[in-house]
């Protein structure tokens, strides 16, 4: 009997580039779940219980930071891998660093922090499956 394949769950406000890395994952081999704001993403993990989640920071709704905030409470979500995927470069988020969220990012605990305008869709691809071994 083969594999049930992997869950992940994109949380991502752009539409473009939320339907492009669901066809890339899809295509792959992966189960995909997509959520346009991070409520949708919250609800949606919690539900779903993906193998890995990539999600957006800045976004309606709910911000990354909260749902990674929210996750963690979670007696599941504590554990499931995250991957921020961002167009908010490290200068950007010195900036931003009055306003706590790169703390916030690192108290989510995410495996990797991927800006997205330094990335492929292969190169996400690759990341997630080196996360998931």
């Amino acid at each position: 009997m083969p594999d049930k394949p992997k869950k992940i769950l994109i949380v991502e406000d752009e539409i473009p580039m939320l339907k492009a890395l669901a066809d890339k994952f899809s295509q792959s081999g992966f189960e995909t779940f997509k959520a346009k704001n991070g409520a949708e993403g919250l609800a949606t993990a919690l539900k779903e219980h993906p193998d890995l989640i990539l999600l957006d920071l800045i976004m309606p709704k709910m911000d990354g930071t909260k749902v990674m905030e929210k996750l963690r409470e979670d007696s599941w979500g504590k554990d499931v891998p995250i991957i921020v995927l961002t167009n908010l470069n490290l200068e950007e988020m010195e900036i931003l660093e009055k306003s706590k969220i790169p703390d916030k990012v690192k108290k989510g605990k995410p495996l990797q922090y991927l800006v997205k305008t330094d990335m492929k869709l292969e190169d996400i691809l690759e990341k997630v499956k080196k996360a998931l071994g």
